[in-house]
């Protein structure tokens, strides 16, 4: 074979070399998306409900140009799906870490639910009411799915739902999201506080869903049975 022949390749010094300046890029633009994030929710908690920010008001927060922004983000409304996104998984870790520290599924259930009404007390339902308020006008094609944060906070209730012997812990994990999350957004819009009582009412009801396969299993040929008998009777 001769020496035209054989194909070209960069070989390893070259291919390192490639490696660590995409890596200085990214972490570079890594950086440029953090201080957005971080410029945007400053702004929007500046500005709560009664305005929302223009790109020009994030860039300039930032101290980063129009061209950098639009690297990142194809709008202003990619960028509030990302803080969103953003604030969901900072929410996600806090979750995690409080659960963390109880022995107990019921407890860990408790600390979910505690955990995200708190983002209904003083200075933290100001910023999510505002982030809430701007990703209310997100386009359908800015994200893939809706802007709601009840998925990936439900991930976290599986495994005590699990434990206390949920037929189905990621659907009873899912729907206790979100209607814990409904329960969340109905007060922070009416701006009350979430207390104690609510918190604990609210882990009653998130306990309550779950059950066990058996109770699961009588129940529907209970259902049907009375369905069947609505029938014959021409109901």
């Amino acid at each position: 074979m001769s020496e035209n022949s054989i194909a070209w390749t960069p070989g390893p010094v070259a291919s390192r070399i490639a490696q660590r300046s995409l890596a200085k890029r990214e972490a570079g633009y890594a950086g440029e998306v953090r201080r957005l994030l971080d410029a945007a929710l400053d702004v929007i908690r500046q500005r709560g409900t009664t305005m929302r920010p223009r790109v020009a008001d994030i860039v300039a927060a930032a101290g980063l140009s129009n061209d950098a922004f639009y690297r990142h983000f194809p709008s202003k409304d990619a960028l509030v799906a990302a803080l969103l996104e953003d604030g969901t998984e900072r929410l996600h870790s806090y979750l995690a870490h409080q659960m963390e520290k109880e022995p107990t599924p019921e407890r860990r259930v408790h600390r979910w639910v505690a955990g995200v009404l708190s983002q209904g007390v003083q200075d933290s339902a100001a910023t999510t009411r505002a982030v809430l308020w701007n990703a209310g006008t997100l386009a359908e094609d800015t994200i893939t799915g809706p802007p709601s944060p009840s998925g990936r906070l439900a991930v976290l209730l599986i495994p005590p739902f699990a434990e206390l012997g949920s037929a189905d812990a990621a659907f009873d994990a899912t729907l206790v999201a979100h209607a814990t999350i409904g329960t969340l957004t109905d007060s922070l819009w009416r701006r009350t506080t979430p207390t104690d009582a609510d918190i604990d009412r609210t882990t009653a009801f998130c306990l309550r869903v779950v059950s066990p396969g058996g109770a699961m299993e009588r129940t529907e040929p209970a259902v049907a049975a009375r369905h069947r008998s609505r029938k014959r009777n021409g109901a």
